[in-house]
């Protein structure tokens, strides 16, 4: 997927169209799995929580299953001189993935002359599975359902649950299992679930400030609900890790050496890539929520200037708000960004101001870091165009070190989709027959 770099006249992608919207909430790696038994009556069954493994893995099976994704209809010679491994090897690999039901042949695509059965292309069998990808945002929460290959086929939106946090996860897993629902040819093998707030992947266990939750057993409700093994991780992560694993240059040696993905919508945050891998503090993931940037903007925790307190989408709002520049009583951010495409100095004036606060920032950071390439994420980028170009010159004003690669998000304003998928799919991409075993406790 190209994605653009970062400068004054920088073209963004088009933008995807916004996933349908439902009202209401009706509508299987390698790595340990964590069997949890719920507390509650909310939660139907035994649940498998397993670790998301946020990387490009050098393993044979999942080398193979990767090109095959990537590249597929391929033929085994592709493979083994894509992935370095002997065509014996590939042989061993493709057959044991053949049976596993995760690719299937395409004899109707052998060569013409050509001989023996090792000559018939091979793909991913996209039309047999599904995995389940939530995020939960604060205000709204997207479900995916993505085939094996990592293409999402299908999306919907509902508004973030308030109240008593497993009421909310209960809600949020009918939606997920209704909409799984209507794919009914195929069989699903996993969910992820992408979010903000601090969030241990081990016990799929999360507190999130935004949203009350505290210690929510986010896996055990999740998962027990669908039925499904589970992965949940942060979702400025599991971004990161959808620049990794579903683009289609997940192959090229870029993949190598050091990336920060910064990303900005309602929360801030940041995430670190090392050698085609997400960096997962013990601690759970860091945070930029508090980052200074010079503002008088109030926040939460009694100081003022913090990042989020003055870029986030409901910091924006309330500042537009005060203008009073929404007479039609729509004081949301998509009024906001209408606001400014239909000529409003005002509302442009206001994500100007928010575009230089993060370009400044992101030039703090990435002299701070100082990695190979930094990927900036969320519709604070990718909504208003128009901002861009604030956003490249307050970073070149403010970096010191020689410019590198950065650019904007080629998943656009679907980028929290594409999480959440990532998250559902990892532990497949990671080690695919060890993942379709887990589907089968």
């Amino acid at each position: 997927m190209s994605v653009p770099t970062l400068s004054p006249s920088v073209s963004l992608p088009s933008r995807s169209s916004a996933p349908r919207r439902a009202t209401g909430s009706a509508v299987r790696g390698s790595t340990r799995a964590t069997v949890v038994r719920p507390r509650t009556s909310r939660v139907s069954s035994p649940v498998r929580i397993v670790p998301p493994d946020l990387r490009i893995a050098d393993g044979t099976g999942a080398s193979v299953f990767r090109v095959a994704a990537n590249r597929g209809p391929v033929s085994r010679d592709v493979i083994a001189k894509v992935t370095g491994a002997s065509i014996a090897t590939v042989n061993r690999q493709v057959s044991a993935l053949l049976s596993a039901g995760l690719l299937r042949e395409r004899a109707d695509l052998t060569e013409p002359g050509a001989v023996g059965r090792p000559r018939v292309p091979v793909e991913v069998d996209h039309e047999r599975y599904l995995t389940v990808g939530i995020h939960i945002g604060a205000v709204t929460t997207g479900i995916v359902a993505s085939d094996l290959r990592g293409r999402i086929i299908g999306a919907v939106e509902v508004p973030t649950p308030t109240g008593d946090q497993d009421a909310a996860l209960a809600s949020i897993t009918a939606s997920a299992k209704a909409f799984a629902g209507r794919w009914h040819r195929r069989t699903p093998l996993w969910v992820g679930v992408a979010l903000g707030g601090r969030v241990d992947s081990n016990t799929a266990v999360v507190t999130h400030p935004r949203l009350g939750w505290v210690d929510a057993r986010v896996g055990a409700i999740v998962g027990g609900g669908m039925g499904l093994p589970v992965s949940v991780a942060a979702h400025v992560e599991a971004m990161a890790a959808s620049e990794l694993l579903l683009t289609p240059d997940r192959d090229a040696p870029e993949a190598k050496g050091t990336g920060l993905y910064f990303y900005v919508r309602e929360t801030a945050g940041v995430a670190i890539t090392f050698d085609g891998k997400v960096h997962t503090p013990a601690g759970g993931p860091g945070s930029v929520t508090h980052f200074p940037t010079g503002s008088s903007a109030r926040c939460s925790c009694g100081g003022t200037g913090c990042l989020e307190a003055t870029v986030s989408d409901r910091a924006v709002v309330q500042r537009a708000v005060a203008e009073g520049i929404f007479a039609d009583g729509d004081d949301t951010i998509q009024s906001l960004y209408r606001l400014a495409r239909d000529g409003s100095e005002v509302a442009h004036g206001l994500l100007v101001e928010r575009a230089t606060v993060l370009g400044r920032t992101v030039g703090m950071l990435r002299d701070l870091f100082n990695p190979d390439r930094v990927i900036l994420g969320g519709q604070a980028f990718t909504e208003y165009p128009a901002a861009v170009p604030h956003v490249a010159r307050a970073f070149a004003a403010s970096t010191t070190l020689p410019r590198k690669d950065i650019r904007i998000t080629g998943f656009g304003n679907r980028v929290q989709a594409h999480a959440a998928g990532v998250v559902s799919l990892s532990s497949l991409f990671s080690d695919p027959i060890a993942a379709m075993k887990r589907t089968e406790l």
